[in-house]
């Protein structure tokens, strides 16, 4: 059985951090995902799909992204529930995000205001594996900078 879903979309307003009881980070979002099609009134309609991050993600989440950023979400569907103050049962499905990439920096758009320039993932990033994460700092001693140029390579460089 496979319960995977990834989703293209811009956030509808600031990540909303809080910690449980007993310490553990929670971030929850929406995003807002335009469906391929138009109406018949040729209007764009889209889907706004609550997502939840926890821990380290959460908290990377809660200080990076912004209301219109446009994000990757990876993760898993759970549909939960529970009885509220009238005693109703309600029902709620979201995403639960393993992996958030920030799908452009905070220079090159997203209609969110005052978001940080210092964002550890240079617009990246952020989610399980952290081993492509580096300072900017660091970007200048990236090998593959010059992305796009030819790289010399002799066979003898290579290890098969």
């Amino acid at each position: 059985m496979l319960n995977r879903v990834i989703l293209i979309g811009r956030l509808t307003r600031d990540p909303e951090l809080r910690y449980t009881p007993s310490g553990v980070a929670v971030t929850q979002f929406t995003v807002a995902v335009d469906r391929p099609f138009t109406s018949q009134g040729g209007e764009r309609e889209a889907d706004f799909i609550p997502v939840v991050t926890w821990r380290q993600l959460a908290e990377t989440c809660a200080n990076y992204l912004r209301k219109g950023r446009l994000v990757a979400v990876e993760g898993r569907i759970q549909v939960r529930n529970y009885e509220n103050n009238e005693g109703k049962r309600v029902y709620v499905t979201e995403v639960i995000a393993d992996n958030v990439r920030f799908l452009e920096s905070s220079r090159e758009g997203g209609t969110g205001g005052g978001q940080r320039e210092d964002n550890p993932f240079g617009g990246g990033n952020a989610g399980r594996s952290n081993n492509n994460n580096y300072s900017r700092s660091n970007q200048q001693d990236d090998p593959f900078s010059d992305d796009g140029k030819p790289i010399d390579i002799s066979d003898d460089d290579l290890p098969f």
